[in-house]
């Protein structure tokens, strides 16, 4: 019974690691261009985008790591249930390190502002200096829908919490 609880949270939390690309590939786009438009309005090119790498799709590490992280849940599930020996040790491992990279994104989404600013001074583009950093992460992110904000707290409790309880039930 303990494994199977530790499975079932281990497959809601592949589930929201794979909702990550499945969110950004449809709505993606739509952030790209206000994004682009959020530049044109602050006088700046919005090819600076392209050629400085920036992106808000799902492409890159945006989907082969989250989907690489549901995969790796779903192993684990598939561990738990099977009753192997290696189930608890995997999950020990496995979902502290969920938590650990949880923690960083969920820092860097707190730290967005800073952390763009500083990237943008990195690039050594005048252009990129100029960029309202504020402004521009605002007009992106009010491209996705209002229902993606609740989206990235529900996905973040079910990784915290989901984590927290697998581990709970591989240790009784």
């Amino acid at each position: 019974m303990n494994a199977d609880l530790a499975a079932l949270m281990q497959l809601l939390i592949a589930l929201a690691f794979v909702s990550i690309p499945i969110v950004r590939h449809r709505f993606g786009p739509l952030a790209t261009t206000a994004a682009q438009d959020e530049l044109t309005r602050q006088g700046v090119r919005p090819e600076v985008l392209e050629e400085n790498g920036l992106r808000f799709d799902a492409s890159g590490h945006e989907t082969w790591a989250p989907v690489s992280v549901g995969v790796v849940m779903i192993a684990l599930a598939a561990l738990n249930v099977a009753g192997s020996d290696w189930a608890t040790t995997s999950t020990w491992i496995f979902q502290s390190l969920v938590i650990v990279m949880n923690g960083l994104i969920l820092y860097s989404n707190l730290t967005a502002v800073s952390a763009v600013r500083a990237a943008f001074r990195r690039k050594g583009d005048p252009e990129l200096a100029r960029v309202d950093v504020p402004a521009f992460l605002k007009a992106a992110e009010n491209a996705f829908p209002g229902w993606v904000r609740i989206q990235q707290n529900i996905r973040h409790a079910i990784v915290f919490g989901g984590s927290a309880l697998a581990l709970v039930a591989v240790s009784l």
